[in-house]
C-alpha cells in the first residue's frame, strides 16, 4: 500500500514538474526578444470567429485589413494563396475567383521564392502605392526622373496581368513609351519590380518592392510556429492560447502564420467541446 502511495506521489510530482517546465518554456518564448507585432483592434477578434469565409473576395478584404502593421513591416498588405485555402473551403472556387479578379485587374498574383507553391496576392491599388514608393526611392538616388517606371506602369502593368513576362514582350510594351535601353531593364530589376527567372534568364517574374525582409520573416516564422507545437506533448494547442503567442523571428503576427500553415497542410484544426485546437501534422 505504501508503495502504491509513493508511486502515485511520484507520478503527480512528475506531472507537476512537466507542467512547470512547459510554463517556463512559454515564458521564455514571450520575452521582449520577440519582434514587435501588430496590436490593431482587429486582433481582439479571435481567429476562431473569422475562420471560414464563403467568398474569396470577402476573405481577401478581411485579410488585407488584418495585415500586420508595425515598424518592421514596410510593405503594403498582401495575402498568401495558402491563407485563402485555409479560409475558403472550396480550393477550386478560390483558384477560379482569383483568376477572374486577376483578369479584371482588381489584384495581382506574385510568385514568391520561399517555396514552390508560394504565391502572394496584392490588390492593385496597394501594388501601385508600393511601386510609387520604390520609384521615388530610385529617383532620389539617381537625382533625376526615370521615365521607364512610368512606361512600366502605363504600358506593362495595366496590360500584362500574368505573374511573369518574357524579355521581348517586356521591351515591346515599354517601347510604347519611348526608346528602351538595357539600363532601363536594370532599373526595373534594381527597383524590385522584376526578378529574373533562374531557369530562363529571358523570363522575368513581376515582384513586390521591399518584400525581401518579410520573406525571410515568413520562412523563420513558419519554422518557429511549427517548432513551438512540435515541442508540445501532443503537438497541439488551443487556438485561443496560441493566438496570444508572440514570435521572435518574424514581424508577421501569429494569425498570419496560422492561416498560412493551415492552408498549406502543415497544421490542421480540430473542433473540441472546449474550442478549436491547432495540431501539427506529422511529416
Amino acid at each position: 500500500m505504501e508503495t502504491n502511495n509513493n508511486s502515485s506521489t511520484s507520478r503527480k510530482r512528475q506531472r507537476h514538474q512537466e507542467e512547470e517546465e512547459e510554463e517556463e518554456e512559454e515564458e521564455e518564448e514571450e520575452e521582449d526578444t520577440s519582434i514587435p507585432q501588430s496590436h490593431d483592434s482587429d486582433l481582439s477578434i479571435s481567429l476562431e470567429d473569422e475562420f471560414i469565409f464563403s467568398d474569396t473576395m470577402v476573405a481577401l478584404r478581411m485579410m488585407q485589413q488584418q495585415f500586420p502593421r508595425n515598424e518592421k513591416v514596410t510593405v503594403e498588405p498582401f495575402i498568401l494563396r495558402s491563407q485563402l485555402y485555409s479560409s475558403v473551403k472550396d480550393r477550386t472556387q478560390v483558384d477560379r475567383e482569383l483568376e477572374s479578379l486577376r483578369r479584371e485587374k482588381v489584384l495581382r498574383v506574385f510568385k514568391l521564392n520561399t517555396g514552390q507553391d508560394d504565391h502572394a496576392i496584392m490588390f492593385m491599388e496597394d501594388y501601385l502605392n508600393q511601386m510609387k514608393r520604390a520609384v521615388k526611392s530610385m529617383e532620389t538616388k539617381k537625382q533625376c526622373a526615370l521615365p521607364v517606371f512610368e512606361w512600366f506602369e502605363v504600358h506593362v502593368i495595366h496590360s500584362k496581368s500574368e505573374p511573369c513576362i518574357g524579355h521581348q514582350e517586356l521591351c515591346t510594351l515599354l517601347s510604347n513609351g519611348g526608346k528602351v535601353k538595357d539600363e532601363d531593364i536594370s532599373l526595373l530589376i534594381n527597383g524590385g519590380l522584376l526578378t529574373r527567372q533562374l531557369i530562363d534568364p529571358d523570363m522575368y517574374w513581376f515582384a513586390i518592392p521591399y518584400i525581401g525582409s518579410l520573406l525571410k520573416g515568413l520562412t523563420q516564422g513558419r519554422k518557429e510556429l511549427l517548432s513551438l507545437l512540435n515541442r508540445k506533448k501532443y503537438k497541439e494547442m488551443m487556438l485561443a492560447l496560441l493566438e496570444k503567442k508572440r514570435l521572435r523571428f518574424s514581424p508577421l503576427d501569429i494569425r498570419f502564420h496560422l492561416r498560412d500553415l493551415l492552408g498549406s497542410g502543415h497544421l490542421k484544426s480540430v473542433h473540441t467541446p472546449t474550442g478549436l485546437v491547432i495540431r501539427a501534422v506529422k511529416d
